[in-house]
């Protein structure tokens, strides 16, 4: 299974790395935590993060996590996005990323 990538604030990603588990807010609120693949993730920032300027992409590799990833399309978007239903632990995580901006403002993410 390919790589997958949650944007997350950075000061709540330092939080959950000293306490070794990360639970969002969407893990009590819907049940699992979001993720994106790589070619999501210019695309899931701009909708959801756009005014925002602490981001990291914290990249995870599915086979280090204790819960396994489920592709759905919950919001009728004709698109699957990986959801794990259950902490991460932040151990699982192989790599941190920065989003950079296009010159138009945009968040942008390398697809390779």
């Amino acid at each position: 299974m390919p790589a997958i990538f949650h944007i997350v604030a950075e000061p709540d990603w330092r939080a959950a790395c000293a306490q070794g588990s990360y639970r969002p807010p969407s893990l009590e609120q819907e049940g699992f935590v979001h993720f994106s693949y790589r070619d999501q993730v210019a695309r899931t920032a701009n909708a959801r993060f756009g005014d925002r300027v602490d981001l990291l992409v914290v990249e995870f590799d599915p086979a280090q996590l204790a819960h396994p990833v489920v592709d759905e399309d919950l919001y009728g978007s004709d698109e699957d996005f990986p959801h794990v239903y259950g902490p991460i632990a932040t151990t699982a995580a192989v790599a941190e990323h920065r989003l950079s901006r296009t010159p138009s403002g945009e968040f942008s993410f390398p697809l390779d």
